[in-house]
This record gives C-alpha cells, sequence and structure tokens, in this order.
C-alpha cells in the first residue's frame, strides 16, 4: 500500500462547516516573499514549542510531565502539519493522519470550540495510549487551521496495568479504544465520554489531569494561530501555510536528487514477540529516483500475534524521521515531506496490521524499523548515518495497588545510548533520538509510587569497539516495596546486537532479570508478570554499535576511556590492541604499536579466506550477528552469575 494513497483528504471551508474541495492552484495564490515566509514559520515553531510547554508545565504524570512522552502540533485548514514542536520525532508523521479520519467523518460538521479526540490504530490512531486531541480554529466565521497534541497516557484499561503487555494477543485486550469523536461541540463538554474515561482507566485523576494539560496546550495554539490570522488576514496567511509546505517539499526534493539513484536494501531483526520465540526479520529496500524517494517495506515479516504489531501511521512516521534525520538542509517539519516520500507496505503486515492485531508495545517496532532504515541508508550517504544504537527506550510498567489500597501505575522509559558516529563516539545515556524523551528521576519515582530504584547508572565494556566508540549500556533496578504488582517489560536487542558499521563491532546484548529471595531468574525480552513485596527487576540496556575499524581508534582516546571507566585495560588490549600499563595508568607506545600491526596482520590473512566467516575490515560473524565473541555479552550479565 502506497502512502500517497492514504493521505487525508484536501479540506475546505463551506456552508459554515468544512466540507471536502479540490487544492487551488498556485497561480491563484497572493505573491509571497522569503522574509515574510520566515517570520510565520518561525512564529509556528514558536507556538508549537510553547505548545509543549504548557503540557510539561501542567501534566500530572510522570510519562507526560517528566517523560515528555507527547508531541504538539499546527495544522492548516486542510489538516497537513505546518509546525512540529520539539517533542517525540516519531510523530512527525501521524497528525496529519490522525486529524485527516477526523475531518473524513466530521467534514461538515467541524465548529468554533470543538474539541476531537481519538486513539484507534484502526482509524487513524498509532497505539491506544497515545490519544489525540485537536482544535479547529476560527478566524472572523472561517476555520483556518488545527492546533493538535498527542500524549502517551499512562493507563487506558485493558489487561494489565499501563495498558501495555507484549503478550496480549488482540486489540480488545490492550484497552478503551476511541475512534473520531467531539470531546467537546461548540464549547460543550461531552459528559458521556468523559464518564466513559473516568470508568476505565485505572488512575483516572493521573489520565484526565493530562487531558486537561493538554486542553490547554491546543489553546495557545490557538491563540498563535489567530495571532498570525490577525496580523496578515485569513488570504494572506492561506498563501503562506501553503509555501510553507511547497519550500519543504522543494528542500526534501533537493536532498533526494542529490543522493545517488538505486535501490539499496537492509534486513534487521526483533528477538520476537513476546508470544512467539521466533526472530522477526524487518527488511527495507530504499528505492531513490531522481527527487523522489520510495521506502519498499513489503519484504517484512506478516503481522505477529503479540503486542507488537505498527499500524500504518506510525509505521510512516518512522520512516519520516529516519530520513528527515539525515537531510543536511534546514527542513521545516511539515507534510509538505510527504509529497517527495512514498512508503510501500503490505495489509496484514507487522507495518500494515489488521483487525484484531494489538499494537499497544509497537514502538520496539518502530526503533528496529528506523535501524534497517540507517542499516539501508549507510550504502546512500555513508557519511551521515551512525551505527545502531540500543535498541530503542526499554519500558517497564509496573502497576497494582498501595497499602492503603489506591492503585497506581509506575511507567518508566529507559532513555539508552546510541551508536558510534561518523565523526565522533556515540552518546552515553541520552535517549534514542527517534523518541526524545528523558529517563524519569529516581527522588520523584520513589515519592509518587511503592517502588525504589536501587541501581541506576553506566556499565563498563558494552560500547561497541570501532574509531568512534558505541555508547554504553545503561543498567536500572526497580525494587517493589508495595504488596503486589504486575510487570510488563519490553525490551529487545539480546539476540540481535546493535550492529556496527565500517568495520565497527557490535554493542554487548541486553539483559533483564527479577530478583526474589536472592535468586536470578532471566525473563524473556518481551514480558508479564506478577511481583511481590521486595523483589526487584534489574535491566541492562544493549550498548550501542561501533562505527569504523577499532584498530584506528587514537591510543590516547583509547587511554581517556579507560581513565574514565568506559573500557577495562584487558578490553583496550583485546579490542583496540591498546595497551596501557596498569602500574601507571599510561599506553606502552611500543607494545602497542606492535600488538596493532599483529592484530591488522590477522584481519588481513582472515579477509583472504572468506570460508572462515570474516571479511576485510569487519568484525568476526558468530551465529549471524557481526561482533567479536569476546564483547557479545553484557557485564551486566555477568554480574549476576
Amino acid at each position: 500500500m502506497a502512502l500517497r494513497k492514504m493521505l487525508p483528504p484536501v479540506i475546505g471551508k463551506g456552508n459554515g462547516a468544512l466540507t471536502v474541495r479540490k487544492r487551488k492552484s498556485h497561480s491563484t495564490r497572493p505573491k509571497v516573499d522569503p522574509i515574510t515566509l520566515g517570520i510565520i514559520r518561525n512564529h509556528l515553531s514558536t507556538y508549537a514549542d510553547e505548545m509543549a510547554n504548557t503540557v510539561i508545565r501542567t501534566a500530572y504524570s510522570t510519562m507526560v510531565r517528566d517523560a515528555m512522552d507527547f508531541s504538539t502540533a499546527l495544522c492548516d485548514a486542510h489538516g497537513q502539519t505546518i509546525a512540529h514542536g520539539v517533542t517525540i520525532p516519531f510523530h512527525l508523521g501521524s497528525i496529519h493522519f490522525a486529524l485527516g479520519a477526523v475531518l473524513q467523518k466530521y467534514q461538515d460538521q467541524v465548529y468554533p470550540d470543538d474539541i476531537f479526540i481519538l486513539n484507534d490504530p484502526f482509524s487513524g490512531g498509532i497505539h491506544l495510549p497515545d490519544i489525540f486531541l485537536f482544535k479547529p480554529v476560527f478566524f472572523k466565521g472561517e476555520c483556518i487551521g488545527f492546533s493538535a497534541v498527542v500524549s502517551h497516557h499512562v493507563d487506558v484499561g485493558g489487561r494489565v496495568p499501563g495498558s501495555s503487555a507484549c503478550d496480549s494477543t488482540e486489540i480488545f485486550q490492550e484497552g478503551l479504544r476511541i475512534p473520531p469523536l467531539k470531546l467537546y461541540e461548540r464549547g460543550k463538554p461531552c459528559e458521556a465520554l468523559f464518564q466513559m474515561l473516568e470508568l476505565n482507566v485505572r488512575v483516572p485523576i493521573v489520565v484526565l489531569g493530562d487531558i486537561r494539560a493538554n486542553l490547554a496546550a491546543l489553546r495557545t495554539g490557538e491563540r498563535g494561530l489567530l495571532e498570525l490570522a490577525e496580523r496578515y488576514g485569513k488570504k494572506t496567511l492561506g498563501a503562506y501555510l501553503a509555501e510553507l509546505l511547497d519550500y519543504t517539499e522543494r528542500l526534501v526534493r533537493s536532498e533526494f536528487e542529490s543522493w545517488p539513484d538505486g535501490e539499496y536494501e537492509y534486513t534487521d531483526y526483533l528477538d520476537d514477540d513476546g508470544v512467539d520465540p521466533e526472530p522477526i526479520p524487518l527488511h527495507a529496500k530504499i528505492i531513490v529516483k531522481g527527487d523522489s524517494l520510495i521506502v519498499d517495506l513489503e519484504g517484512s515479516a506478516r503481522q505477529v500475534k503479540g503486542a507488537i504489531n505498527s499500524p500504518l501511521p506510525y509505521t510512516v512516521s518512522t520512516v519520516a524521521y529516519a530520513v528527515r534525520s539525515l537531510m543536511k538542509a534546514d527542513i521545516p517539519h511539515t507534510s509538505g515531506l510527504f509529497r517527495a516520500l512514498e512508503v510501500r507496505t503490505l495489509a496484514g503486515s507487522i507495518f500494515n496490521p489488521v483487525m484484531p492485531a494489538t499494537s499497544n508495545m509497537r514502538g520496539i517496532t518502530g526503533f528496529r524499523l528506523a535501524d534497517t532504515l540507517f542499516g539501508a541508508l549507510a550504502q546512500i550517504i555513508p557519511d551521515r548515518v551512525p551505527a545502531a544504537g540500543e535498541g530503542g527506550n526499554s519500558l517497564v510498567f509496573i502497576g497494582g495497588y498501595n497499602d492503603h489500597g489506591e492503585p497506581f501505575v509506575v511507567s518508566d522509559l529507559i532513555a539508552g545510548t546510541w551508536g558510534g558516529r561518523p565523526t565522533k563516539d556515540g552518546n552515553d545515556g541520552l535517549t534514542n533520538p527517534g523518541s526524545i524523551i528523558a529517563n524519569i528521576p529516581a527522588e520523584l519515582m520513589e515519592l509518587e509510587y511503592p517502588v525504589r530504584l536501587l541501581q541506576y547508572g553506566l556499565v563498563k565494556d558494552t560500547g561497541g569497539a570501532g574509531k568512534h566508540r558505541g555508547g554504553l549500556a545503561i543498567i536500572r533496578e526497580w525494587c517493589l516495596v508495595g504488596t503486589e504488582a504486575i510487570a510488563s517489560t519490553r525490551t529487545d536487542r539480546r539476540n540481535h546486537l546493535p550492529y556496527g558499521l565500517h568495520g565497527g563491532l557490535p554493542g554487548a546484548r541486553s539483559s533483564l532479570v527479577v530478583i526474589s529471595d536472592g535468586k536470578i531468574i532471566n525473563r524473556g525480552t518481551k514480558d508479564s508478570f506478577p511481583m511481590r513485596r521486595g523483589e526487584a527487576i534489574r535491566h541492562c540496556t544493549a550498548g550501542g554499535g561501533g562505527w569504523g575499524n577499532p584498530l584506528e581508534r587514537l591510543p590516547e582516546k583509547v587511554l581517556e576511556d579507560v581513565v574514565d571507566e568506559k573500557v577495562s585495560i584487558e578490553k583496550a588490549r583485546e579490542l583496540y590492541g591498546v595497551v596501557i600499563r596498569p602500574e601507571d595508568i599510561l599506553v606502552d607506545e611500543e607494545a602497542t604499536l606492535e600488538l596493532r600491526r599483529s592484530m591488522a596482520t590477522v584481519a588481513e590473512r582472515s579477509a583472504d579466506h572468506p570460508g572462515n566467516g570474516a571479511s576485510r575490515n569487519s568484525s568476526i560473524v558468530i551465529d549471524g550477528t557481526q561482533g567479536n565473541s569476546s564483547q557479545l555479552e553484557n557485564p551486566g550479565i555477568q554480574e549476576l552469575r
């Protein structure tokens, strides 16, 4: 299925409400000048960011307020995104899908002070916890645009606290489905819908508090659009918004035109889906053809039983993020990006699931799709693409009732690490660039929930070796101090490690265990299980892959890593060929030169004999995973043995 066929209809004004019509010809527009275009663009971006600040200042949950798992945007009267706040890149392409679904249903029933709501992934949403809200903006009786917010809500009902478990097998287990509906009509709230929300979520005060924070942000965005309309008038503003979309398209096409034509393919794997243990192949073919780009995902797995299927709007958003993040130009975050981009999927696949597929944990599939796309893009623009990061944010949900009988849901998103980059090491302990979220501070978690954070830090020797080292893994450990709870976890990159590029080695594998009565119990990468008071979950993320040949890393950089306790003396010698004297922690230059010559000779000989599983300037292939056997284990695992 091609993306262009899925875009929302063009919407215009008619009879006091909105109806479908054809887009006007460019020749009817007033003339625009670049300075005014720049002013309007910056105004829109500023207000999209101010909307985000409004959410942060007024939200109730740690998921939204502290982890910042939400996005804000402004759209034109046709439902096309014209500005996106500095929030979740993975939401970049989802706004116009969701708003398009709203406008298709209510095309002639959009009035001032309406507010629309939806979360159903089969009606324009991206998974049930992400609830979209839209407010039309009217100026002198005519709709000039929409303000939009989407937030991940800590609970939307379903079989487990937090509404997210990888082993759910149908959407009816995942929570409350909301098709496109009016939460407010002409300023009057729909009390029935508010009551439905209140009665079907575990923590209604928190969920409704976050919704009200989003409502406040919608009013902020409305104010921004009205200021522009007052200054320029509706007709002129409409012309500049249309030009902003065209300007985005021109920049994107110019970028694509600079890439070499051809077809580029890459396959990566998810470890499992939480139900079946088999690996899940994700295949991307990127076709560069002149000034356009086709991303063909039809070679990927069919939809799976577990809750990691990626609804089409989320798939398209992920593709948009991956492509946009590697462009050189200062390109506006608008729907103009999609005019030069086509996404092909098959209905019933993991990237375009059909009823009753589950998707509440689909984030891990988005992260892995981005890794797959980067693997293909590294063949097109190798000087811009980093090695694979930790595999995406891990999720740990712990929910139940505290000692006072009050419900609680801990939703922790572990922001991990980056792969090595073409000119720099990977960042340590920084969120995956596709999500831009923050780890929840230990003090806030312990203050609000019956949980204690026993460990939180970086893990030595987990970053993939390379000319530019991969970032280190994160270790985090939660202990339940309440009575009983249910835990749901989502991790990956245990069996299929974060890849290195251009001779870099992969990062260390992830691990997750439960510690109960002094016993260590290994859990799956995607799991749900009961917890008792005093039990703890310990999780080590994967490390980032390395970029470039480790023997080309400057010895002084290796020494710096040893001093900073990021790399051990033993691994410095084994992986980088750098000999560091333990007595004074200095590089033995002569021994290092000799060792590196010896290691390079061995690599050359291995490259001359492809049958031994190695190739020139690459690392050893072990069980289908490129890496070095001495680095595959996460030291966080070894501590537990």
